[in-house]
């Protein structure tokens, strides 16, 4: 049996990004590191849903040595301890280095889908950044973007445009329970 997952971009949709000049930011330190409200029950609706929960996020920070690995591991840790997510997915990959897993490319999402057996066309794919839904494009998933505002975003073509991760996930149970 193949299951049906909500990827959840990181920055910005799970945890709070840090905004400067209109720029979205990942987290250097554990201490920077805050946690969207009720995120913890948002995530706990997925699952009663059905879903598996899996994080994808580029993290170029790492490459550039802008944060020491412990300091990553510690945010992932809180993530699977708190959060109860099923697989954290990183790209530590700077924009330059053409891998295969650095969003908007597919690979984060594909690489989990072969590991935890995911149906991606059952999928949803959320993020707050143009290369987030550009993955869950590419990858087949119903993309949902959370609109931020970000000055250095780009135009693209979700399949639902939201404010929140709270009406993300309304958005994902009307349209479960109107396709069951």
């Amino acid at each position: 049996m193949r299951h049906k997952a909500v990827f959840l971009d990181r920055d910005g949709v799970i945890n709070r990004a840090i905004v400067i000049d209109g720029r979205p930011y990942a987290p250097r330190r554990l201490a920077e590191f805050r946690l969207m409200p009720r995120v913890l029950d948002h995530i706990a609706r997925l699952r009663d849903l059905g879903f598996l929960v899996v994080v994808v996020t580029n993290q170029p920070d790492v490459a550039k040595k802008l944060i020491e690995l412990p300091q990553l591991e510690a945010m992932n840790c809180r993530l699977r301890t708190e959060l109860k997510v099923d697989a954290i997915k990183v790209c530590p990959h700077a924009q330059d280095e053409g891998c295969d897993c650095r969003k908007p490319k597919p690979g984060l999402l594909v690489a989990a889908a072969a590991e935890l057996r995911i149906d991606l066309a059952r999928s949803y794919m959320v993020g707050d950044r143009w290369n987030d839904v550009e993955a869950g494009n590419a990858a087949g998933c119903y993309t949902l973007k959370i609109e931020r505002g970000y000055i250095n975003d780009r135009p693209v073509h979700a399949d639902a445009v939201v404010q929140t991760l709270s009406q993300a996930v309304r958005h994902i149970i009307h349209r479960e329970a109107n396709h069951a």
